[in-house]
């Protein structure tokens, strides 16, 4: 039975919360998937969305295969009730979901920008591992540099060294309650400083609405018109900026009679587009979860002999890369040449 809605923000402390989208019949595949993969917790599915909480970071939520697209869960509740109630008190309803729990929302953004910092600071030091010789030569140039700059700081450091010597007593003397009002000064100063740079920050992220409506709700508000409402509220709030070609943040929304979901997209390209796949034919979570069925172990023979396009067996192969995986071309070579070799 499906779960019932609860209101959920980020997630706990120990890890953040997720959802992913899933074809109708794949929620308990996913279910096991992010347990075994990802060691999720508080794991609940409604119809199509499977929710967790993981502190996997994206490389490992990468690797899910039986889910349509990840996202990172903002706000989960009720539906909103339409029948007998005016548009203006749907729209108030709707601006709620940002007005009345704003720091859900930051926390959710600090939490997508994280792991973006991490997985593109791993990228970095992959490319620098892929190149040694430049990065020696970059190694070398940093320690001559910092060799060089030591040794001018030395060089000024003694010809003050006198004069200093002669100052300090009468300095501490006659300064020590401005320095502790100083360093009070300039604490509250950094403060000041950092969250500017975070509000700077925040203001400076451009964003577009993704609306999806079913049921009643679909009937009284098209989808337009519920993401030009919350578009409207986040700039409002946040001092977001729209961009509907390329912007830095895609908000996604998902209203029903069940229902109310909103989140970001971690990955801008669904995790069922496969770069491996490239012909289209049986969905690849599907050809997934039916490859997971067979129970695969290392070294087994996996057998397809009507196997169209072989999407089964790409999963199965690409999941499982010590079994040997033969469609129907293969075991048509592989009975002609043991039925010739038994013949001759």
């Amino acid at each position: 039975m499906a779960a019932v809605p609860r209101d959920a923000g980020s997630g706990p402390a120990a890890g953040a919360r997720f959802f992913c989208t899933a074809g109708r019949g794949l929620e308990p595949f996913l279910m096991r998937e992010v347990r075994a993969r990802l060691a999720a917790t508080q794991v609940e599915y409604i119809s199509g969305k499977v929710f967790f909480t993981t502190c996997s970071n994206l490389n490992m939520l990468k690797k899910l295969k039986s889910a349509e697209r990840l996202f990172l869960l903002i706000k989960k509740q009720f539906p909103f009730t339409v029948s007998s109630v005016s548009k203006g008190k749907i729209y108030n309803e709707m601006q709620r979901l940002i007005n009345d729990d704003p720091e859900s929302w930051l926390n959710a953004i600090s939490i997508w920008k994280n792991l973006l910092d991490v997985d593109a600071k791993k990228e970095k030091l992959s490319q620098r591992d892929a190149n040694p010789l430049k990065r020696n030569v970059e190694e070398n140039d940093i320690i001559l540099a910092k060799k060089l700059k030591t040794e001018q700081m030395e060089e000024i450091q003694e010809n003050r060294e006198c004069q200093l010597e002669k100052q300090i007593e009468e300095e501490i003397l006659e300064q020590g309650d401005f320095i502790t009002e100083r360093e009070q000064f300039q604490e509250e100063f950094e403060s000041d400083v950092a969250k500017a740079a975070a509000a700077r920050n925040q203001s400076d992220l451009t964003f577009r609405v993704s609306c999806r409506c079913s049921g009643a709700i679909a009937k009284a508000f098209p989808a337009q018109e519920v993401g030009r409402v919350i578009g409207i509220a986040l700039m409002k709030q946040f001092g977001w900026k729209a961009d509907l070609r390329n912007p830095n943040l895609e908000i996604f929304i998902h209203l029903n009679d069940i229902y109310s979901v909103v989140g970001i997209p971690v990955f801008r390209v669904p995790l069922a587009s496969r770069a491996y796949i490239r012909t289209a034919g049986l969905r690849s979570t599907i050809a997934w979860a039916m490859a997971s069925l067979a129970e695969i172990k290392a070294g087994a023979f996996v057998l397809d002999p009507m196997c169209g396009l072989g999407t089964i067996l790409l999963e199965a192969a690409k999941e499982w890369p010590n079994c040997h995986c033969l469609q129907k071309v293969s075991i048509l070579l592989f009975l002609t040449f043991h039925l010739g070799k038994s013949l001759s």
